[in-house]
């Protein structure tokens, strides 16, 4: 026991410490302490805030830690990231990874797996890698259209401050209201009416039911016509017609010798006017065509 003195003692705890707090800043790295992961290497022209310790991430599932940031200074385009994955992940060939960020600026890898599933990369390839283009990409693509349009915003909020100032403004407010209130008036009576109507609509509609009976009787009544015996009549009457102005104007008969001889019209016309002077006379002088005596006839 005499090998365990006081100095082996604090060199073994020192040699302890040291192992632990080399492991423990692995384990607070993000690194598996005891790594069993197969590695691949990603070569990057931009490796903007990705670090050791970054997350790997294959659809949303984290699947390997990057381990390892190179530079190549004989190629200052040429960035490789060492990426430990876990050995049940097969990579296809032809995969990508691709570096996103979230809004509060946490950084990640992201692998893209190529098409074919079978041909898969052994540990130690090297697949290309970039940036992806997310949210905050967008967004700095957007400031600039946003930069110019600040000019015209700042007019236009100008112009709407105008416009809110503007005392005409309250009184088409207030104008407003009316309205609302004259229309909130006219929806009661619109109701109101409604309400009405639909009190005497079946009276309505069964007056309309028997319009329509009357409607349909009239039309069996005209169905029932015999359209063609009709005009036959009419015809033989308008043939009578025609006829009889034919022997009018042909002088045929009284009426027709009246409207064509003259001189029975002179004849006619004397004969009322020696009529009308003897109705005169006997209206004037009754006496000589009337007369009666109670003692006999007495001559004149």
């Amino acid at each position: 026991m005499k090998y365990f003195t006081k100095e082996v003692q604090i060199a073994l705890v020192a040699i302890a410490g040291i192992v632990v707090l080399f492991f423990g800043m692995k384990f607070l790295k993000g690194l598996t302490v005891f790594s069993s992961d197969d590695s691949y290497y990603v070569e990057f022209t931009d490796v903007s805030g990705l670090s050791v310790s970054s997350p790997v991430y294959a659809n949303g599932f984290r699947v390997g830690v990057v381990e390892d940031v190179i530079y190549n200074f004989d190629s200052q385009e040429q960035i490789v990231a060492k990426v430990g994955l876990n050995q049940q992940l097969r990579l296809p060939k032809g995969s990508t990874a691709e570096i996103s960020s979230d809004l509060l600026g946490n950084v990640k890898l992201e692998l893209v797996f190529g098409p074919n599933p079978v041909d898969v990369l052994e540990p130690g390839d090297t697949i290309s890698g970039g940036q992806q283009q997310g949210v905050m990409g967008k967004a700095e693509k957007i400031l600039p259209n946003i930069e110019k349009m600040l000019p015209k915003l700042d007019s236009i909020l100008a112009n709407v401050n105008m416009l809110l100032s503007d005392p005409s403004l309250a009184n088409s407010l207030h104008n407003v209201d009316h309205i609302t209130a004259n229309l909130t008036t006219t929806t009661h009576e619109l109701n109101r009416l409604t309400a009405s109507l639909n009190k005497q609509m079946p009276s309505m509609l069964e007056k309309a039911d028997g319009v329509l009976g009357n409607t349909e009787t009239l039309t069996k009544n005209l169905s029932d016509l015999d359209i063609a015996m009709t005009m036959a009549k009419v015809n033989t009457t308008l043939q009578n017609v025609e006829q009889l102005t034919a022997k009018l104007n042909s002088g045929e008969g009284t009426i027709g010798l009246l409207m064509t001889d003259p001189g029975l019209y002179r004849n006619l016309t004397s004969t009322m006017s020696h009529t009308d002077s003897l109705i005169m006379d006997l209206k004037a002088h009754p006496m000589r065509y009337v007369h009666f005596s109670l003692f006999g006839r007495k001559d004149r």
